[in-house]
């Protein structure tokens, strides 16, 4: 039996309580929502934009669940301990904790500056572990737990002028699957997610003509939607899928096999 048995309704996750990182805009924000939508109370963590979070926020609540926004940089080991404290005396010990923050970069090796990497390494590969380690003791406690890590598509196949970008998703995977080792005695399940392209602000570099190919390339015939990734993150936070550790789920329409 786990701590957490699905109630009889059409809310898996009901009762139980979720962090999302970076959950202002974008996939977060659509992870938050999806949670939100089967059951979840939700903390939306966010860096600068308070406005943005609150109306993330406000569309979580419309699922009759409770929903805060917290702001911390998830880099800093302060914020991150911060923000797993408040949202534990908030809502109890937290179930669900989402790894999503993270930024881009685009450009050849060569161009890239030392503190250019640092702060990508920070953002995209520090900060799981930080907000990881911090919420662990809580799930080891209750011998229950959802981790579920942002990767990427390049973070399995590398992507050209996307070398730190395609390093740092590929230390999610790493990690992922040497906690999941580590955790599934505890009850707690270690996953990812590595999504293909998909049409949100990281992809704003891009042409109308480059998204065109780029969908056009995708056997599916089109760019993924932030929903298609918080499906995916969805289906690992469920009770149900117990026996699905150290796995990478790739919505990718394709793209990568």
């Amino acid at each position: 039996m786990t701590a957490f048995q699905p109630p009889l309704t059409g809310r898996p996750l009901t009762r139980q309580h979720a962090i999302v990182t970076g959950a202002s805009r974008g996939i977060g924000a659509a992870i938050a929502v999806g949670l939100a939508r089967a059951g979840a109370n939700v903390v939306i963590n966010y860096r600068q934009n308070a406005e943005m979070a609150e109306s993330v926020a406000a569309i979580c609540r419309k699922f009759d669940v409770s929903a805060i926004t917290l702001q911390a940089d998830v880099s800093r080991a302060d914020d991150v301990n911060r923000l797993i404290e408040t949202a534990t005396v908030h809502f109890g010990a937290p179930a669900i904790l989402v790894n999503n923050a993270g930024v881009a970069h685009t450009g050849l090796l060569l161009d890239m500056t030392e503190q250019e990497w640092d702060m990508l390494m920070s953002a995209n590969l520090k900060a799981p572990f930080l907000c990881t380690r911090a919420i662990l003791p809580h799930m080891i406690r209750q011998q229950y737990g959802r981790i579920i890590n942002l990767s990427s598509i390049w973070g399995l196949a590398g992507g050209s002028c996307e070398v730190a970008y395609s390093a740092s998703k590929g230390g999610v995977i790493a990690m992922t699957k040497a906690l999941a080792k580590e955790m599934g005695p505890s009850g707690i399940t270690v996953n990812a997610v590595a999504p293909g392209a998909i049409q949100t602000d990281m992809l704003g570099h891009l042409s109308d003509e480059d998204l065109q190919m780029l969908a056009e390339e995708t056997p599916v015939g089109r760019l993924g939607t932030a929903e298609d990734v918080a499906n995916a993150v969805t289906f690992l936070a469920l009770p149900s899928s117990s026996f699905l550790t150290g796995q990478i789920l790739s919505p990718n329409g394709g793209y990568v096999t």
